[in-house]
């Protein structure tokens, strides 16, 4: 299942979660056209934080992805403080949580790279094009060195600290086939 940024923004601000869009639905919300399986997000890791996610998160069965089935794991309040980085697998796709991020930092660290940016008709909090690349480049996996190019082309036409193309008045993401 593709992972759908709309139903994750609307269910994290809903419950008044803090988090920042981060990879491959950062790169399309800036105006690359690509697919992504995940949504990949940055969030604060405060207690109030971290309460509000666990809640929202639980009735969508967040699971550990790649672990073999059936291996014990709890969703709540003290695995996430106990913990850092989570790869789900929920009923709404899959989530990739990140306390902290490579070339980025955690939420605090990164919240002054981000811009707000409107998709699906929701606000929601986005790294810079900029920042986008420095973190693409710092996790040096060959699909998100694939993707810098066409980053790098995208900062040079648009200039940086441009807005996301995709925000404000521009057309709407579409959610990758």
């Amino acid at each position: 299942m593709i992972a759908s940024l709309e139903q994750f923004a609307s269910l994290l601000q809903g419950q008044g979660v803090r988090f920042i869009v981060i990879g491959g639905w950062a790169a399309i919300i800036h105006g690359i056209a690509r697919n992504t399986e995940d949504v990949d997000l940055v969030y604060a890791r405060n207690a109030d934080n971290i309460r509000r996610l666990v809640e929202a998160l639980r009735p969508h069965q967040p699971y550990l992805r790649g672990v073999p089935p059936g291996l014990p794991f709890r969703w709540d309040e003290r695995t996430v403080q106990a913990g850092l980085n989570f790869t789900l697998t929920t009923s709404l796709g899959d989530l990739d949580l990140l306390g902290e991020v490579s070339g980025g930092g955690t939420y605090e660290e990164l919240l002054p790279f981000t811009e707000e940016a409107t998709a699906f008709g929701i606000t929601i909090r986005v790294v810079t094009l900029e920042r986008l690349i420095q973190l693409k480049r710092a996790a040096g996996r060959t699909k998100d060195l694939l993707v810098l190019s066409e980053l790098q082309a995208l900062l040079e036409e648009n200039g940086p600290g441009k807005p996301p193309t995709k925000g404000g008045t521009g057309p709407e993401p579409t959610q990758p086939t």
